[in-house]
């Protein structure tokens, strides 16, 4: 049977940078029974992930602790589809509106006028009646 460490897995990633959730991944499927792995309590490796630091072009690495298993069919499995989904590419939310997303078709110009409207007009709304509320508010105290 041939063991692995995790350590050694880790550079097999095709994204380095998604190192850390497929740690997490691997604990967690490790804690689900899928496969069996163990702490080497003594040993240490340092994640191939560059975290940033807010503010600041300062990057730092994480380490964690190093675990061996055993490598399984159902692990080579497991590997391959969890590789193939942290290789892709990861959407960080929405588009932010630009000329060149709209002119990309990534953001629908009509409804991101529509929603500009709605957003002034509840804007109008509240302004409005916030000065008929003050208005009144003065005709009474003056009386």
């Amino acid at each position: 049977m041939a063991y692995r460490k995790l350590s050694e897995q880790v550079q097999m990633l095709t994204n380095p940078q998604r190192s850390d959730t497929f740690v997490k991944d691997f604990k967690s499927a490790v804690r689900e029974g899928q496969f069996e792995a163990a702490y080497m309590n003594t040993e240490r490796f340092q994640l191939p992930k560059e975290f940033s630091r807010r503010n600041s072009d300062e990057t730092y690495s994480r380490s964690m602790r190093e675990m061996i298993f055993e490598v399984t069919p159902e692990f080579e499995a497991w590997f391959e589809r969890t590789n193939r989904e942290l290789a892709a590419t990861r959407r960080g939310g929405n588009i932010k509106p630009s000329i060149e997303a709209i002119e990309a078709g990534l953001v629908d110009f009509k409804s991101l006028a529509a929603e500009t409207r709605q957003k002034m007009q509840a804007s109008y709304d509240k302004g409005h009646s916030l000065g008929k509320s003050r208005a009144r508010g003065k005709r009474k105290s003056s009386k």
